[in-house]
């Protein structure tokens, strides 16, 4: 079987193929043949079912199909296709889809691929399209338990982050409504062919069965989240009246009403807190 983190192998499939790695996709292969197996046990495929979203060249979904049940594929790049059709051709438990993640209907892949069954995401992403590709997921409140992804390390910490930590940010909050995140494990630059500027780190995101916190509209919370980050270094009403196009009078009696500080950063406030603004707005009937 090849080994799909060597440099020297990489390279001869890219020239076999006529491939180069396309920075316009982000794409960045593995070197470093101790990174994806941990990632494979540590995000649950083992007996499992799973997605891959951004295969590549095929290294994490190797070690995926080593011990899952099957593995469906999902690479946006067709040319990546033939490369994939051979490096995995050992395997009768991958299928491999050239689709754009963003535009699939992930529920009906399920259906389609696992009868509907539960299971676990796994992922390399490209760092620019980080955010949309993990809310896209969590939003479609698919039968995914979780999600295992590497990201940036700035990435990384922003969504672990906390409350009241200076790395929060919305997609910190969104993503703390739909599941758990908690960092994994550091992957350095030079693990990767050809290396990137910036460390990655593996995180993984445990899916609520529901959300911890109930409101009337999850659209009107959305809002408020990202109107409260919108301009980061003012005080939450300012960037609420900024972000929702609300006079500060009527902001002033919203926040009164559920308890939170008008001079207050939204990085301070709770999942909690957004939430209570959210309903009250809605209380108020005037957004």
């Amino acid at each position: 079987m090849q080994n799909l983190a060597s440099v020297k192998v990489i390279k001869e499939i890219m020239t076999k193929y006529d491939l180069s790695p396309s920075k316009g996709l982000g794409q960045n292969f593995l070197i470093d043949a101790s990174v994806c197996p941990r990632m494979a046990q540590l995000g649950g495929a083992e007996g499992a079912y799973v997605i891959e979203v951004g295969p590549g060249l095929g290294v994490l979904t190797k070690e995926l199909a080593l011990i899952a049940k099957k593995v469906v594929a999902v690479e946006l790049d067709k040319k990546l296709i033939p490369a994939l059709n051979e490096t995995l051709s050992k395997f009768d438990n991958i299928s491999v889809i050239n689709a754009d993640i963003m535009k699939l209907d992930i529920n009906k892949l399920i259906e389609e691929n696992f009868a509907g069954e539960d299971i676990v995401i796994c992922a390399n992403l490209p760092y620019y399209i980080t955010s949309p590709v993990i809310m896209k997921l969590l939003e479609e409140k698919t039968k995914a338990k979780s999600i295992t992804v590497m990201v940036q390390r700035e990435a990384a910490d922003r969504l672990c982050a906390g409350p009241g930590s200076r790395q929060s940010g919305a997609i910190t909050v969104a993503v703390s409504y739909y599941a758990e995140a908690k960092k994994l494990f550091y992957v350095p630059a030079s693990s990767f062919y050809p290396a990137p500027k910036v460390d990655s780190a593996v995180i993984k995101l445990d899916i609520y069965d529901k959300p911890p916190i109930s409101v009337m509209s999850e659209n009107m919370l959305f809002r408020v989240i990202k109107a409260g980050f919108l301009q980061r270094r003012k005080t939450l009403i300012n960037s609420l009246s900024s972000g929702l196009g609300l006079p500060k009078e009527k902001l002033t009696m919203v926040l009164s009403a559920a308890g939170v500080s008008e001079s207050v950063r939204a990085e301070r406030l709770t999942l909690k807190e957004f939430a209570l603004i959210s309903d009250e707005l809605i209380k108020c009937g005037i957004a």
